[in-house]
This record gives structure tokens, C-alpha cells and sequence, in this order.
């Protein structure tokens, strides 16, 4: 990949697979139903069968639930927030542990987020240049520097199987030309970040990781075509679809897969940023992505909303203080075969917090079954059919 001079296209001619940590990693194509893929993703860690769902471990825990829990909701692979591990408890607490496998006693992959979102959630704490962001902690207010190689540094120290590059992410609505300079800066920022991790695995200093590009560029449909183009020639294990769900129209970011999904490489497993809701991921899956990742399932589980097979519920509401029936009809999940609707109801309102648990390990378990059963229509080639009962 040459890096081209400011304004000019990039050269998508790919330097050939990285020799080193992508050997260490392979993705297979079982079926696809139109652009629906079933696949799996094969890492050190483990496997990780596609359609999959990463639930959200911030701070190396998925929030009221422990790393047994997650597993036994179904889950494979979940994601941790190389940011706020770097503020809290730091990579160093993590490094001593043995990596955050061993520190979370999680025993399948994960994928680490670079901190790039947050140029975009901490907007007002965060200031960009060409070289980085500075950011000030939201914990204290101190200030801190991230650039792309010491990003890929941290997520090294930290041992997560999957790393993301440091990315400019914009809030919607993006002027275009803040779109296409974050577009451009985006894929100077992955060339560092490619760079530094190849300097790493010549030394074997950590590892093995892969590295994941990351397609931005808004909500403009030239922009998002040349970036995922151009993020499909560094040739890397996965690529990431970047910088939506930030506040555009729903219509916008699907309309956005169909624009990015012919560019983006067969071979490799497809990441979709920021999305959990159930309708979306089944509409997204229809567009061929493979993983995804949101606060959604756990937050909504946490205040008293639960995705159910009759649409979300929130269990707040007086409707369900005698309703003595199950969670979820469809679903025999741990909690919904011992918790009754009344109970739940009455566990929130007493604010026990045995509560959010309970939900919150009900809303993981859809979102799992969910993905178990999207890939199970894609391999009998009845997606369609099946996206339009589960999308409603």
C-alpha cells in the first residue's frame, strides 16, 4: 500500500497476506443466501461462529454479569475498551496478569477497540491532529495522548486477540469535507498502526493479533466506496464498518452497508460497530456483516428492558406486576425458566440487584439465540423469509 501525497486517491494495490500473526487466524465461508453469510472465525483463542454478537466488556466486564455468566448465555466472543483499560486499572495491572484473558477469566477471543469512538462520544474531552488525539480523562480530567502506534502498543500489552486501530469517528450530521479528511486521516492513521504492528511481530512482542481496518466516511456514498476500497488493499485479517450508528436516520446506515458491502473482501470476516438492536442486526446481517458490538442489550437489561420474542417490554411498567408468566415464552434461557414477569417486576421496583442480572443476562441470551438462529436460515437458504418474521 503506497501512502499517497495530500488529496491525491490512494493505491489499492495489496502488499500480499501479513506472514506472522494472520496465519494465525483464518475465516470460513460455510453459506451464504443472498448477502447473508454464515461463516467462522477461527482465532487463538477459540472459534467464533458468524453472525455473532460481542457483547460490551468496557472495563473487562461485561456490566452485572460474570465472565461464567457470559459464556453460559451462549456468547463466544466479547469486546473490552482499550481507552478506558488504559485509564483504569491501566495495561500494566493488565500485563501482570498474564493479558486480559487471564485477568478477566475469559477463555475465548477478544476484540479490543482502539479508543477511536471515543474521539466521538468524548467529543468535548478529545482534540484531533494529524498525529493523534489528545484527550482529557473523563475520570479526573488529566490529559493524555494517543497516536496509532502506541495504540496498537497498548492493545498488545493488554492481549487482546482482535486490535483496532485508532480512527477518526464523526458525529452526524459530517460536513463532507470533515467526513472525507477523516476518511483520509483514518487510513494513514491504519498504514502507522499496520507498520508498527509488523515491527512487533518481527520482534515477537506479544501476539499473535490481528489487526482490523476500519471503513469511515459518513453517511457520503463516494467516500464510504473509496475508503472501504482502500481499506480492503492493506489486506488485513477483518475490516470494521466504522463511524454509524452515531446519531444518522436508520435508513442512512443501511443504505450505507448496501454502498460498502461489494468493496469489502469475501474472504474476510466483516465487523459492524455500534449495533444491537435486534431489527438492526438481522437487517444488517441481510447485508452481509458477521460481527457486531453494543451497550444495548446490557444498558436496556440494566434499566428494565427486555428484548423478547413479542417485541422489547419494559418491565417497569404496572402492566406487569401480576403478570405471573415468563419473561419470554420463547425462550428457556436461566432466568426466564425461574423468574416470572411479576417477580422481575417486583425485583426492579424493590431495587434488588438481582434485577438488572437477570435481565441483563435474559437480553444477552436473545441477542446469542438470535445470531444461532440467523445462521441456521442462512445454511437452509430461507434468510429472507425468516429476516421478515425476526426484523419485526
Amino acid at each position: 500500500m503506497t501512502r499517497p501525497a495530500d488529496g491525491a486517491a490512494w493505491d489499492l494495490a495489496p502488499e500480499g497476506p501479513r506472514p506472522g500473526a494472520q496465519a494465525a487466524f483464518a475465516f470460513e465461508l460455510l453459506a451464504r443466501d443472498g448477502a447473508a453469510r454464515a461463516g467462522r472465525f477461527h482465532t487463538p483463542h477459540g472459534t467464533v461462529e458468524t453472525p455473532a454478537f460481542m457483547p460490551v466488556g468496557t472495563q473487562a466486564a461485561v456490566k452485572a454479569l460474570s465472565s461464567a455468566e457470559v459464556r453460559q448465555a451462549g456468547v463466544e466472543i466479547v469486546l473490552a475498551n482499550a481507552y478506558h483499560l488504559y485509564l483504569r486499572p491501566g495495561a500494566d495491572v493488565v500485563a501482570g496478569a498474564g493479558g486480559l484473558h487471564r485477568f478477566m477469566r475469559w477463555e475465548g477471543p477478544i476484540l479490543t477497540d482502539s479508543g477511536g469512538y471515543q474521539v466521538f462520544s468524548l467529543a468535548d474531552l478529545a482534540r484531533v491532529d494529524e498525529d493523534g488525539v489528545t484527550f482529557r480523562s473523563h475520570l479526573d480530567g488529566s490529559s493524555h495522548r494517543f497516536e496509532p502506534e502506541g495504540v496498537v502498543d497498548l492493545q498488545r500489552e493488554l492481549g487482546s486477540d482482535v486490535a483496532m486501530p485508532l480512527d477518526h469517528c464523526l458525529a452526524n450530521p459530517a460536513e463532507r469535507s470533515e467526513a472525507r479528511d477523516a476518511v483520509q486521516r483514518t487510513l494513514r492513521w491504519l498504514e502507522r498502526s499496520l507498520l508498527r504492528a509488523r515491527e512487533l511481530d518481527a520482534r515477537g512482542q506479544g501476539g499473535p493479533q490481528a489487526l482490523f481496518g476500519i471503513v469511515q466516511g459518513a453517511t457520503f456514498a463516494d467516500l464510504r466506496r473509496e475508503s472501504a476500497r482502500a481499506t480492503r488493499g492493506f489486506d488485513l485479517p477483518g475490516v470494521a464498518v466504522g463511524g454509524l450508528a452515531v446519531g444518522e436516520p436508520n435508513e442512512e446506515l443501511h443504505a450505507m452497508l448496501e454502498v460498502v458491502e461489494p468493496e469489502l473482501d469475501p474472504r474476510r470476516p466483516r465487523y459492524l460497530m455500534g449495533v444491537g438492536f435486534p431489527a438492526d442486526l438481522v437487517r444488517a446481517i441481510a447485508r452481509g456483516m458477521d460481527l457486531f458490538d453494543c451497550v444495548a442489550p446490557t444498558r436496556h437489561g440494566r434499566n428494565g428492558t427486555l428484548f423478547t420474542s413479542e417485541g422489547r417490554i419494559n418491565i417497569r411498567n404496572s402492566a406487569y406486576r401480576q403478570d405471573h408468566g415468563p419473561l419470554d415464552p420463547a425462550c428457556a434461557c436461566a432466568a426466564c425458566a425461574a423468574t416470572s414477569r411479576a417477580y422481575l417486576s417486583h425485583l426492579f421496583h424493590a431495587r434488588e440487584i438481582l434485577g438488572p442480572r437477570l435481565a441483563t443476562y435474559h437480553n444477552v441470551v436473545f441477542l446469542s439465540d438470535l445470531m444461532q438462529r440467523a445462521r441456521a436460515a442462512i445454511a437452509a437458504g430461507r434468510f429472507a423469509t425468516w429476516a421478515e418474521l425476526a426484523a419485526r
